[in-house]
């Protein structure tokens, strides 16, 4: 009989709890449901809609999680064609509405909270981030026709996008131009049919090809002839794979070719291609909308929601393997108890029972609770915008603020964090998670990619210390520090977090601070210290959301707690509550006074990265 591990069994677990906490105890998602743009749900839908899509995650996508890693994507007569069962998988995820959840219902879509959708999307990326990119880039594509394409663009794409009839992607790299999108390279030259020849080449395209969908709608950055140099002279363009009839039927190959797909560390479900675009001068685009060398702003809207996405992968995948991690400490039996280590005759104990597997367990369920409530955090902030436009716009307003600040944060700190807890979660295993019998060491190696793609994880830095902090003029940072102040203020002196919560004031003036030293950097021409520190004040202000988020919680939790009935009926209730406790003060103890040591390293100016010549770095 073979050992060998069964590559369809389901792996993937989640939390149900622990979602229907954040949704209605913390974020309160109920008080939105039933007014517009969300009259049509309420929190029993909501949660039916939860329940099923995580039925539908284990049963569908999870047992094809290890057979897209094993078996990858393979290139044939210029198709790409995914590991089996995926093209099933999609036709199964948009006959049952999965992606259209949050999209217009005049597209075809079901009008829910972008909150819901983002917890949908994490069952899904927990239970299989390969698969998921594919309708996820889809997704993402036709949000952003439907936000800058002509009537006639939405009419045309929008329902074939959102029902999984036709798949998107975002084709921004090219071999010399990746974080630098600038020097791109690639053409467009307008036709006398007013669309325009497009020719160049692509890397790195998650999605570039494949067959489940019958056609491929690729976003395309090019320059038209005389554009200007830089970002600013770059559009657009809707680019079929294959070129389609006004009726919507399919007509003739748009001279889209595949040059390679990757193979890579992790993600290999995932075809990650080079696209060559016009190789034969038969490639054809219309431009997003009507104007020219609107491209980049155009693009940051799918980049924009491509972050968030990709935070939640960091998250989804941490997820399901802390919690395969704690399955298997609470089965492992190694070793006597530590307050018996001298008995060699003592009975072994389940290796949840050692104090450094309880300290790796508690710092995994941190930063996994801690980072799906800045998600949520965000897309509660993302939703309010859409309820309060046109009834309270200083409030939209700040919503919005809010939205863009913490965007970098979420998929900086969520994919960095992620793989973090990945590698801990094999740590936890021993041997045994380093080893493909269990599933810990692939999501290590799926997870590793988050902190890369997107935009790496320096340009989010990059984007929050030279962007975002300054937008409005300083008011959306000035929004969040306030939010952390008053939440400071008010449970300072609770009984059971209060010195919790003073480590998280410290925390929140040394970001405030810092905020200023990097201020001064900028205003006194220090700017090579900018980007040397940005990593790390990002770090700070995300521990600082984090710690905050998971205290509120807390508090959430100690108040219903006591509430509960005395009995055994409630334990179940009570250990879940305690969880949320310990959890907070696990982090803002542990974890939090890293934010008063980096303000200090930041303090010191050190510049010895900037001086050290680079002949210095090795003499080989």
């Amino acid at each position: 009989m073979s050992n060998a591990p069964n590559l369809q069994q389901n792996r993937y677990k989640a939390d149900l709890r622990e979602v229907r906490f954040l949704l209605f105890e913390q974020f309160k998602l109920d008080q939105i449901l039933g007014q517009g743009p969300f009259e049509a749900w309420g929190p029993d839908e909501v949660q039916m809609v939860v329940d099923e899509a995580y039925k539908f995650s284990c049963e569908v996508l999870g047992p094809l999680n290890a057979v897209g890693d094993r078996t990858g994507c393979r290139l044939e007569g210029g198709q790409v064609y995914t590991p089996p069962g995926f093209k099933e998988a999609w036709n199964k995820l948009y006959e049952a509405g999965w992606m259209a959840v949050s999209a217009e219902p005049e597209y075809g879509g079901q009008g829910g909270p972008f909150t819901l959708h983002i917890t949908i999307q994490e069952f899904m990326s927990g239970a299989n981030s390969a698969f998921i990119m594919y309708p996820g880039l889809a997704f993402g594509a036709a949000e952003v026709i439907q936000l800058f394409g002509t009537d006639a663009q939405k009419e045309h794409y929008l329902r074939t996008m959102y029902g999984g009839k036709w798949g998107g992607t975002m084709c921004l790299t090219e071999p010399q131009a990746g974080s630098d999108v600038g020097s791109s390279r690639t053409t467009a030259k307008k036709l006398p049919d007013g669309k325009y020849a497009i020719r160049g080449t692509k890397i790195f395209i998650s999605g570039g090809d494949h067959d489940c969908a019958e056609n491929i709608v690729h976003l395309v950055l090019a320059r038209v002839d005389n554009a200007p140099a830089g970002t600013k002279g770059l559009s657009l363009f809707i680019v079929p794979k294959v070129r389609t009839n006004a009726d919507g039927s399919l007509g003739e190959a748009n001279d889209v070719t595949v040059g390679a797909i990757e193979h890579k560390m992790g993600i290999n479900g995932s075809a990650t291609c080079v696209l060559n675009f016009g190789e034969n001068d038969g490639c054809v685009g219309e431009l997003v909308g009507t104007v020219e060398n609107q491209g980049m702003s155009q693009m940051f809207r799918m980049m924009n929601g491509a972050r968030i996405s990709v935070g939640l992968q960091g998250v989804a995948v941490a997820s399901a393997a802390y919690l395969n991690a704690l399955e298997y400490a609470r089965d492992r039996k190694q070793g006597p108890s530590i307050n018996n280590w001298k008995d060699a005759t003592a009975p072994r104990v389940a290796i949840v029972e050692h104090p450094d597997v309880r300290r790796m367990l508690l710092d995994m369920k941190s930063r996994v609770e801690g980072i799906r409530a800045l998600i949520i955090k965000l897309t509660r902030h993302f939703d309010m915008t859409r309820v309060l436009q046109g009834k309270d716009d200083e409030q939209a307003l700040y919503h919005q603020g809010q939205v863009d600040l913490l965007v970098p944060l979420v998929k900086a700190y969520g994919s960095d964090q992620g793989f973090r807890v990945c590698e801990t979660a094999i740590q936890t295993y021993g041997g045994a998670g380093y080893i493909k019998d269990y599933p810990v060491e692939q999501y290590c190696r799926d997870a590793k990619v988050f902190s890369i793609y997107e935009g790496t994880n320096h340009i989010q830095a990059m984007d929050l210390v030279g962007r975002k902090l300054g937008q409005r003029g300083g008011a959306n940072l000035q929004g969040f520090l306030g939010d952390v102040a008053a939440f400071v203020k008010a449970n300072e002196k609770h009984p059971v977090l209060g010195k919790a919560v003073k480590e998280l004031g410290e925390a929140q003036e040394a970001v405030a601070g810092t905020a200023m030293r990097l201020l001064g950097w900028f205003q006194m021409g220090k700017m090579p210290m900018v980007p040397l520190s940005a990593n790390r004040f990002l770090e700070m202000m995300s521990e600082t959301a984090v710690a905050w988020l998971l205290l509120d919680a807390a508090k959430i939790a100690l108040d219903a707690q006591e509430k509960l009935p005395a009995g055994d009926e409630s334990a179940s209730e009570r250990a879940f509550y305690e969880g949320k406790k310990h959890t907070a003060l696990y982090y803002a103890l542990n974890v939090l006074p890293h934010v008063r040591l980096s303000a200090e390293i930041l303090g010191r100016e050190d510049s010895s990265a900037l001086e050290i010549s680079t002949e210095s770095f090795a003499t080989v």
